[in-house]
This record gives C-alpha cells, structure tokens and sequence, in this order.
C-alpha cells in the first residue's frame, strides 16, 4: 500500500513538472511594422571611418592647416582656422588626391600640397602648432 502511495506520488509529480517545461504561448500586441520587408531587403550600413590621423601642418606661406586623415585613405578633413569649419575632401581610392569644390589635398601625415579656393597650392610639413 505504501509503495503504491509513493508510486502514485512521484507519478503526479513527473506530469505536473512535464506541464511546466511546455512553452507559453507568445502573444505580440504591437502592430506589424509597415517597413520590415524594406529592412529585411536593405542593403548593409558602412560606418564612417575612424580618425588615423591628426596632424597640423605648417605651409611654405607660413599659415596653418588643420588635417584629420581617416581610416581607409579614402577621406580627409581640412581646416584653416584650429576652431574654423571642416571640409571634408574624398578620395576615389586610396592612394589618389582627396578633393572637394575648390580644394585638394595629396600627400601624406608628414608632407603634404594643398590647394585652397582663391589661393596658390601650397606645399605644407608637419609640425608644431
């Protein structure tokens, strides 16, 4: 009698736990995304480079220019002024001068020529500020 007890004990025991491991059923209250298809299909996002370099360089005319090379070899951005706006001169590949309206840029972090909009090119070295 009391091994049937235990038998029907640990019987009960195993179906209750067996109830427990079923998955509940998910229910999702928010509406149907009216772009998912367009993101499924989207082409893969490119980061922005990150910053290699930050270099000042001192020009042949004795003025400043500010220069941030990115990873890539593929972008710069040039300033004149140490809080002046950034310009941002392309490269096709790396390799090739980066340009933009009026300006280009070739060279390296430790010489390079830039041309500026209304000025002469200008061959500039890396140095103090």
């Amino acid at each position: 009698m009391k091994r049937t007890l235990l038998l029907a004990a640990i019987c009960g025991s195993a179906l209750s736990l067996a109830a427990c491991q079923s998955e509940p059923e998910v229910i999702d209250t928010r509406p149907p995304n009216p772009l998912e298809a367009e993101l499924a299909n989207a082409a893969p996002v490119e980061l922005p480079p990150a910053i290699r370099a930050n270099v000042t360089f001192r020009c042949r005319d004795n003025s400043l220019a500010y220069v941030e090379f990115f990873q890539g070899d593929k972008q710069v951005t040039v300033r004149t002024d140490r809080e002046g706006e950034r310009t941002v001169l392309r490269a096709s590949e790396a390799g090739q001068p980066f340009t933009a309206e009026g300006y280009s840029l070739s060279g390296d972090t430790e010489n390079v020529t830039l041309k500026l909009p209304a000025k002469d090119e200008l061959t500039c070295r890396a140095g103090p500020a």
